[in-house]
């Protein structure tokens, strides 16, 4: 049984004492691909870093997360777009971008760089449109924006997902509307506290891709403790139960999903 972890952050500073160990559990239990998201332009360095250590494996995207867009975004996707550009171009490049990502609108905290956020993101939609690429997005309390500046592109936007889905059957008709698009699912669906076991059968499980977000909201029985690609085992399981599936019937159909998204 072989499944994808779409989202996880495996250069982080978190894994650099045992990414050979993290890497191993994670093909031990099944995890047969993991996808990099950038952040900013350090992260850009870091995933090719481990992309390059574990080719056919670890898969890198590039973009800026909205909780980097600063004053200085215009510069700082300047370099990106030249580094994407390079990357699409070079026939001699052994590792190759498979999605724009991690980007998005995150006013969770605070809406000061709510204009660059809108502005950035809007330029990374466009780079999705213009080299084919899909999206990884990242929105925490910016769906309504969100979706007005995907609406401008809709036609021409090749995909992608929406990252970290933990929303309502309306919200996810939303972005679902969206016709190339799945919803990211992660260890949220495991809490206790989630109405996601309530809201993902009334969905097709055509439309989901598993994730971890590793470092980040490890799910049950490991919350509270480093995410790492392995635990996307436990999502997977959930999932399964959820849709009183198999869970190699979800592990088949959410990585023919990724094939169709990523065409990795």
């Amino acid at each position: 049984m072989k499944y994808v972890d779409t989202h996880t952050h495996l250069d982080g500073e978190e894994f650099r004492d045992d990414l050979p160990q993290v890497i191993e559990r994670a093909q031990a239990v099944g995890v047969s691909k993991v996808f990099l998201p950038a952040i900013d332009l350090s992260s850009v360095e870091s995933i090719q870093r481990v992309c390059r250590s574990y080719p056919g494996y670890a898969y890198p995207m590039i973009g800026l997360h909205p909780e980097e867009v600063k004053a200085d975004f215009r510069e700082v996707l300047a370099e990106m777009r030249h580094q994407l550009d390079r990357n699409l171009t070079d026939p001699g490049k052994d590792i190759r971008y498979i999605a724009v990502g991690e980007v998005g609108l995150d006013f969770y905290w605070s809406r000061e760089f709510q204009q660059e956020q809108l502005e950035a993101f809007e330029e990374q939609v466009k780079w999705s449109v213009e080299t084919r690429l899909p999206l990884s997005i990242h929105c925490r309390k910016g769906q309504n924006e969100m979706i007005h500046i995907l609406k401008r592109y809709a036609e021409n936007l090749p995909g992608g997902v929406f990252h970290c889905f933990t929303g309502n059957e309306k919200e996810a008709a939303e972005l679902l509307a969206f016709d190339r698009f799945a919803l990211g699912i992660g260890g949220v669906l495991t809490f206790k506290s989630s109405h996601l076991p309530e809201v993902l059968p009334h969905l097709p499980l055509s439309r989901l891709v598993l994730e971890t977000d590793s470092p980040y909201m490890a799910p049950v029985p490991m919350r509270g403790k480093r995410n790492e690609s392995a635990f996307v085992k436990y999502v997977l399981q959930r999932l399964a139960a959820c849709f009183a599936i198999s869970e190699e019937e979800v592990a088949r159909q959410t990585t023919a999903n990724v094939q169709r998204i990523f065409g990795v």
